[in-house]
């Protein structure tokens, strides 16, 4: 008796199934990234990194922030006191992954935690996709991109934030 219930129940299934596919709304047209612009200021880095710092600072936090143009170029990094020097070139690589690729290093972070074919994201070279890097946007154009590294993913992220709230994005 069990046998001859799986079959047509299998079947309502599939049916069901297949028609659902049929009858699925197309994949909404995704939205174009965000233009660049022009580079960021040496001025605009440092309000930046002033504001990266006294968030690592009121936080007892010891980082390196660094904060590049948009074609991924060095414009200005501060290691604070004490910071490790082993976050200078992860400072650099997060905001090099923010600006090349005009998003927020964490969701390259939450695409690997998902694994599968998004693991093929560890092999971009020079990116990092761990929290702590944010593009610079000024007038709907990425200018830049902040990068913080030192403690752990969650504080690189507060820090970054606080350089892009800083700047009034």
């Amino acid at each position: 008796m069990m046998k001859s219930l799986l079959g047509p129940a299998l079947g309502l299934l599939l049916a069901q199934t297949v028609g659902a596919a049929e009858t699925a709304a197309p994949a909404a047209t995704p939205k174009p990234p965000l233009p660049y612009g022009a580079p960021v200021t040496l001025e605009t880095a440092r309000a930046c990194a002033k504001a990266a710092v006294q968030t690592a600072t009121a936080n007892g936090w010891f980082m390196v922030v660094t904060v590049l143009d948009a074609g991924g170029h060095i414009v200005l990094t501060e290691r604070m006191d004490n910071a490790q020097f082993g976050s200078v070139e992860p400072a650099r690589q997060k905001a090099y992954t923010a600006a090349a690729f005009r998003r927020s290093t964490k969701v390259f972070e939450d695409m690997i935690a998902q694994g599968g074919s998004a693991l093929r994201l560890l092999k971009l070279p020079d990116a990092l996709p761990i929290e702590g890097g944010l593009p610079l946007v000024k007038e709907g154009k990425v200018i830049g991109a902040v990068g913080a590294s030192g403690g752990s993913a969650q504080q690189d992220g507060v820090v970054a934030q606080s350089c892009v709230d800083a700047l009034g994005q």
